[in-house]
């Protein structure tokens, strides 16, 4: 196959690739990475024995991202603070990232915040299983031979996955309508230190979850109940820079705001919203999961 072939198919399924990467690994930067990786694989590779370009990617990608994750394993107990998935605009990236036929719905819950949370208690082999069934609707026989496992170890990891992911995952009815408008509320009075209307906008079950790394403001622990949510919120929203603009977009199929300063990127917020309410709010602050947004 030619240079040009060789490459033309690769790209024909980079979105592919990078969606199975980023929802293994949670990181942008880490998901490129590993289809960077996969690349001279591909092209030093024997073609002869490749009856399906796509499926023998799909396993170079899978096992990279499995040897990540495995390499990172440490890093996330010594991390400073929650861990919190690099935000990806999925307004424009979701269906860029879609395989043939995939429904767009199926793809967006796979890579929201909350599944992508829960995935982060299931083994590497789990959430490989889990991310190529359920996400990119690949069969037992395909994950078999991605994984070098035989069938009956695949579904036995994919009954696993599939019960530990439908025992913890939220269950919120999500309206479309209506979110931008709540959205632009929330940030308005967090930024105005209005309390009276940030109350207004909370579920009574209400959590915060911040990611600064370290490197960035933002709590430590998960915050509960709009008592103390509303007043954190209130209480940092006027200290942000006045220069910082933000743009509303859709992350990780929700709705969400990114600050962009002039210096690049100085968070973004994100908004669980259901029967009007928010439910769930997360701030990623840390600069390392932001600089993918301002290339």
């Amino acid at each position: 196959m030619a240079d040009d072939a060789l490459l033309e198919t690769f790209e024909t399924h980079r979105p592919t690739l990078f969606g199975v990467a980023y929802r293994m690994l949670g990181r942008v930067t880490d998901a490129e990475d590993v289809v960077q990786e996969a690349w001279p694989r591909w092209s030093a590779a024997d073609r002869t024995d490749v009856r399906d370009p796509r499926a023998y990617l799909v396993r170079v990608v899978t096992r990279l991202a499995i040897d990540r994750m495995r390499e990172h394993a440490a890093r996330r107990e010594s991390y400073v603070g929650p861990w919190l998935p690099e935000p990806l605009p999925t307004d424009r990236a979701a269906p860029a990232a879609a395989p043939d036929g995939a429904d767009r719905a199926v793809l967006a819950d796979t890579v929201s915040y909350a599944v992508l949370l829960l995935m982060e208690s299931l083994s590497p082999l789990e959430r490989a299983v889990f991310v190529l069934r359920e996400a990119f609707g690949l069969g037992y026989q395909e994950i078999a031979e991605a994984l070098g496992r035989d069938q009956p170890a695949v579904r036995q990891l994919a009954v696993r996955a599939r019960r530990h992911m439908a025992e913890r995952r939220p269950r919120y009815q999500v309206d479309a309508q209506g979110q931008r408008a709540l959205t632009e509320r929330f940030l308005a009075a967090a930024l105005d230190g209005d309390l009276e209307t940030l109350l207004a906008t909370l579920a009574a079950d209400v959590t915060l979850l911040g990611d600064g790394g370290g490197s960035a403001k933002a709590p430590l622990r998960e915050i509960q109940g709009t008592d103390k949510v509303s007043r954190f919120l209130a209480a940092i929203g006027p200290q942000a820079p006045a220069g910082g603009v933000p743009e509303f977009g859709e992350f990780n199929g929700i709705p969400g705001v990114h600050v962009v300063e002039p210096d690049g990127s100085a968070g973004v917020v994100l908004l669980e919203i259901a029967d009007g309410l928010v439910h769930r709010v997360y701030l990623i602050t840390n600069p390392a999961k932001l600089c993918h947004l301002t290339r």
